[in-house]
């Protein structure tokens, strides 16, 4: 079992997972405030860790979402809406420190290639030698992979791997799919008294405008990775994240987005455990 992190905009979990059976035993998740300064960001992760008790002399896997140097340890967000406190601050030197018993090491990896490692190796894209993940919540991960390999540039890759920097009618994609675009386009208040599941559960209620604002979006999400997918030559696309909860108003959508590209389209099969054996595996592999 390696002890893992993952780092959300609205929580943090520690769990001890096994890449070799996706299991995850002794979870601990708590809630982070993004938006806080990187003394509280920090000591929320630390805090979190210190209650997963983990053994003295291992490995941490930490995934986290970018911009972020993952190879240094160094958080790069800067103009996104969060972490912007932690930008230039050496994470992984806070974690060796804060953390007790002290890592042997911390290693970092992308959200959404955590994610899709754990989806090849024991979830939805098994047995899949070229596939490409994509994580829906407050923005879009992405990840691109041939046999657990990650890609971050080549035929059918877009830059860095990041569907977010792709465009969409030459504006950011996460303008037309993202936590953010879907409640502005359907009129939701600033006040934060709905969120996508909201919409989401006026749709199957039938209400129309709920459901335009929904298939619009994961249609126009479907027409954009059409073409990567097919320079790719992926054979399954998985599609995780909060926005996965609504897969039966998500699928049909992003399927007609996509037209006749040859891919296999599955939600997730690990869940919130995907990202997790990822880190636990990315994290096994380097130590």
């Amino acid at each position: 079992m390696r002890p893992v992190l993952e780092i959300g905009g609205t929580h943090v979990t520690a769990a001890l997972a096994d890449p070799a059976t996706a299991s995850v035993t002794r979870r601990v998740r708590r809630p982070l405030d993004a938006r806080g300064t990187a003394e509280q960001i920090l000591g929320a992760v630390v805090r979190c860790a210190g209650e997963l008790d983990a053994p003295a002399g291992q490995a941490w896997g930490v995934a986290v979402p970018g911009p972020f140097d993952h190879a240094e340890g160094i958080a790069r967000f800067r103009g996104v809406g969060k972490f912007d406190d932690l930008y230039g601050v050496d994470v992984r030197a806070a974690l060796l420190d804060g953390i007790r018993p002290r890592p042997a090491q911390v290693v970092f990896l992308n959200d959404a290639h955590a994610f899709l490692l754990g989806e090849w190796r024991w979830g939805a894209a098994r047995g899949h030698h070229r596939c490409v993940g994509i994580t829906l919540g407050t923005g879009i991960g992405s990840a691109f992979a041939v046999g657990g390999d990650v890609r971050h540039d080549g035929p059918g890759v877009p830059p860095q791997g990041r569907v977010d920097l792709v465009t969409a009618g030459g504006r950011p994609l996460e303008d037309s799919v993202s936590r953010r675009a879907i409640l502005a386009r359907y009129g939701a208040g600033a006040d934060g008294a709905l969120d996508v599941s909201d919409i989401a559960d006026r749709a199957r209620a039938g209400e129309r405008r709920a459901r335009d604002v929904l298939d619009g979006a994961f249609a126009v999400l479907g027409a954009v990775l059409a073409p990567f997918l097919r320079q790719f030559d992926a054979t399954s696309l998985v599609v995780g994240g909060a926005m996965a909860a609504s897969w039966d108003l998500l699928r049909p959508a992003l399927r007609a987005g996509l037209g006749d590209t040859p891919v296999t389209l599955r939600v997730a099969a690990l869940g919130q455990d995907a990202a997790l054996v990822g880190a636990a595996a990315h994290a096994s592999a380097a130590h």
